[in-house]
């Protein structure tokens, strides 16, 4: 224990003197506390759903997989409130969980149980997405716990059990992404996300991942004790270890792209997060050392002053300066957080740099435009209908608040 204690000081003291000090508490309350202000009187609204992407060209606000947003929302107000003990934070957060369990399907023929939690944006309303569910369901869970109201909990799980029944494939260790909203038929042989290739021309990874985003079945399981839940999310979790290239991704998975070589900035690491979960589950070194591989290739991304962009690649180009992602930055220093606490000392320059970025890149708390104020970084451009389409994306704060409350608790701070 002496031994990590000094590899730990010795990394801080390293950090310190190549100029990425770590934050005083001060800083990390400060913080916390302008983060969870935004997400809950910026991003939140009164409905209980977040606002999503902020085109910064038309000054509006526009959805995009809001079941998925507003999950992460809530997720960061509960580990606020639970430093903090804001209440007006959880009373948003509930908001929150209120409209997402509102999503639930009842009296239909197939969908009874399931959550309507379509994409939105390019794919449409026609779809409901496995991940736009599972990776909003920490959050959901994370309520329950926090009010002591099991009926979160309760309907994530009943979703958890119709994607169980209808979704997974145990044989293959694969989760299919789609299901029609109208009828409930799951989409097998295409998927929208491949426009460029049509029905009979796409493979059982174009329409199918290990979709442990979220760790929704880890979740169910500990939830309703169901053995079921335990033995799916294993068997994805060894899937993806399998699956798992030298460079720690999955290329054959979007957003990914084996023909490019680039991978996506979130993708990755919520996978190897829910690597980190099988590991706690069964203390299988296995698990995190997959998890590590994913970390070091996210640490190679990250720029000298912190920044991790939105295109990256493993040839060894250069990240495309498009686009600045600070959830990235974010859900790296989260993922390496749990790393540098079960010995991965290699990470903390990179949490550092993190904590540091996120703190300075923000706007100001008294912005001109109110619905910039306190928003971490979070640009994305792209091209729609002959216009630019500039957007700073809510997941950066709500990202950024998750990275803070665990960066209090991984400094210790009481």
């Amino acid at each position: 224990m002496k031994q990590i204690r000094w590899v730990i000081v010795f990394f801080q003291l390293s950090a310190w003197f190549t100029g990425y000090a770590q934050l005083t508490k001060q800083e990390t309350s400060k913080t916390i506390n302008e983060m969870a202000n935004t997400v809950a009187t910026v991003i939140m609204d009164k409905q209980g759903r977040s606002l999503c992407d902020y085109n910064l060209t038309l000054s509006e606000w526009y959805p995009y997989e809001v079941p998925w947003h507003t999950g992460q929302a809530i997720n960061a107000l509960v580990g606020a409130y639970e430093v903090v003990g804001n209440k007006k934070w959880l009373n948003v957060a509930r908001r929150g969980g209120d409209y997402w369990t509102a999503l639930q399907i009842k009296e239909h023929p197939v969908l009874n149980g399931m959550i309507r939690a379509t994409h939105g944006d390019f794919i449409g309303d026609d779809l409901i997405v496995f991940a736009t569910i599972s990776d909003g369901t920490p959050g959901i869970y994370a309520l329950s716990h926090a009010t002591g109201d099991q009926r979160y909990a309760r309907i994530a799980s009943e979703a958890a059990q119709w994607m169980l029944d209808h979704m997974y494939d145990a044989e293959k260790g694969i989760c299919y992404d789609n299901v029609d909203a109208e009828t409930g038929e799951v989409q097998k042989e295409y998927s929208p996300f491949w426009k460029n290739k049509a029905l009979g021309e796409q493979t059982l990874y174009d329409v199918s991942r290990p979709n442990t985003e979220g760790s929704l079945f880890k979740d169910a399981y500990e939830f309703t004790g169901n053995e079921a839940f335990r033995d799916a999310f294993l068997r994805l979790c060894d899937k993806l270890v399998e699956l798992q290239d030298e460079h720690g991704v999955w290329p054959q998975f979007m957003p990914n792209s084996a023909i490019n070589h680039s991978f996506h900035p979130r993708f990755n690491l919520w996978y190897a997060e829910s690597l980190l979960e099988a590991h706690a589950l069964t203390k299988d070194k296995k698990y995190v050392e997959a998890a590590a591989k994913t970390a070091r290739t996210h640490a190679k991304a990250q720029l000298k002053d912190g920044t991790i962009l939105y295109d990256n690649y493993t040839d060894g180009r250069a990240p495309d300066k498009g686009s600045i992602t600070g959830s990235a930055v974010a859900f790296a220093g989260i993922v390496w957080m749990r790393l540098a606490e079960l010995g991965y000392q290699e990470f903390v320059p990179n949490i550092e740099l993190s904590a540091r970025w996120l703190v300075n890149n923000r706007f100001a708390q008294d912005h001109a435009d109110k619905n910039l104020r306190g928003q971490v970084l979070e640009t994305r451009t792209r091209f729609r209908n002959d216009r630019v389409w500039f957007v700073n994306r809510d997941i950066g704060t709500s990202f950024g608040l998750r990275f803070m409350t665990d960066y209090y608790h991984y400094r210790q701070f009481h």
